[in-house]
């Protein structure tokens, strides 16, 4: 779950980083008398789960009531790499005297948090020479301590005088990664003021989906709105569900599987249209469920049903289906692949039943081939 630039700052002044004073805004009105309220000058931003801000024009410094009013009209509903600005952050302007860039994300490979400084941070970090970053993993039974980012500190090359002020910001960041099950904090930039406070001028945090019953506070922070609405419809099922860009829509029971049925489909030809693992189960509300799912994508024009009998029979899994379908009917064509246990049981389940616009193969390569001819 990805967090607007506000929500993460919130997060961060809860566990004691330093943040600018700062409000959210919805409406043009709202952000000008938040920055009357402030006083100017104030920074005016848009809120976007993106980078890139900056660079688009969603982040503007306003001097004076006008110009708070110009900048909070003109960034409202502005475009920012696909993602629509609904919301505004209106925070006292703070005196820059150097940016740094700091992270902390988990690395999966390594198995542990990885920290990392840079001496050079804001809206040219993607250009900056990457051998001006500095990284450490984290033993998580260990922690971050002092020393942790003293080195950092140290071998990124900032300003002697923050080195530890900056070490200690490291490990509040850690603090908040930590405590609230994040798998991603950063602050870009990190601003060392004129009066050489640290200081986080921003945040973007992602926190893990599977700890949100941890965090009800986080949880609450949602927006549905920004999230697809196919993703969304499957979340709420317990299906696990991904959006891609294809017109074939593919079910299967286990993710090993259904990553097996992307790749088939698309030797074959096809474009997915999504990835979805509907489990072990073979009841038919699981089963309709996840064809309502798939069938709500405009785009799918052929959805293949790919099943691997173990503990779940496919002779079950037809009955599912056939009774799936009595409730759901589907104006695009099924292919329908069942191996393994009762599999020749279930096909004959399905050819019985002569379910209309469904279609039964024996092999993976077979349906493959077979949804994406339906599909053109």
């Amino acid at each position: 779950m990805d967090l607007l630039e506000y929500q993460g700052k919130q997060l961060f002044a809860k566990h004691g980083v330093p943040v600018p004073d700062g409000r959210p805004a919805t409406t043009v009105e709202e952000a000008v008398k938040t920055a009357e309220e402030l006083g100017f000058p104030v920074v005016i931003k848009a809120q976007v789960q993106i980078g890139g801000r900056g660079k688009a024009g969603g982040i503007k410094l306003a001097n004076d009531r006008h110009e708070a009013e110009e900048h909070a009209a003109a960034i409202l509903g502005m475009d920012i790499r696909g993602y629509t600005v609904h919301e505004l952050y209106v925070e006292r302007a703070s005196e820059i005297d150097e940016e740094y860039y700091a992270a902390i994300v988990f690395d999966r490979s390594a198995k542990k948090p990885m920290v990392m400084l840079s001496r050079m941070g804001g809206i040219d970090v993607e250009d900056a020479d990457p051998e001006v970053m500095r990284m450490l993993h984290v033993d998580p039974l260990l922690g971050f301590q002092d020393f942790h980012g003293r080195r950092l500190a140290f071998e990124s090359g900032i300003a002697e005088d923050v080195i530890r002020p900056v070490g200690a910001m490291l490990a509040k960041l850690y603090d908040v990664f930590v405590r609230e099950d994040a798998t991603l904090v950063e602050v870009n930039p990190l601003l060392i003021t004129k009066s050489r406070e640290v200081v986080a001028l921003d945040a973007k945090v992602t926190v893990d989906d599977n700890a949100l019953y941890r965090h009800p506070d986080v949880a609450e922070l949602r927006d549905l709105s920004a999230e697809d609405p196919q993703e969304r419809m499957a979340k709420e099922r317990g299906l696990t569900y991904v959006k891609l860009d294809g017109n074939v829509g593919i079910l299967g029971n286990g993710a090993g599987l259904v990553m097996s049925t992307l790749d088939v489909v698309a030797q074959a030809g096809g474009k997915p249209a999504n990835f979805l693992d509907a489990g072990g189960g073979s009841k038919a509300e699981a089963i309709t469920s996840a064809v309502e799912v798939i069938l709500s994508d405009e785009k799918v024009s052929a959805v293949l049903f790919n099943i691997f009998g173990g503990i779940t029979r496919c002779d079950e899994v037809a009955k599912g289906l056939i009774e799936a379908f009595e409730q759901v009917k589907p104006d695009v064509p099924f292919v329908v692949r069942l191996d393994g246990t009762n599999d020749k049981e279930g096909r004959a389940l399905l050819a019985e039943a002569n379910l209309p616009n469904v279609h039964t193969e024996a092999t993976m390569l077979g349906a493959a081939e077979k949804v994406v001819e339906l599909a053109k």
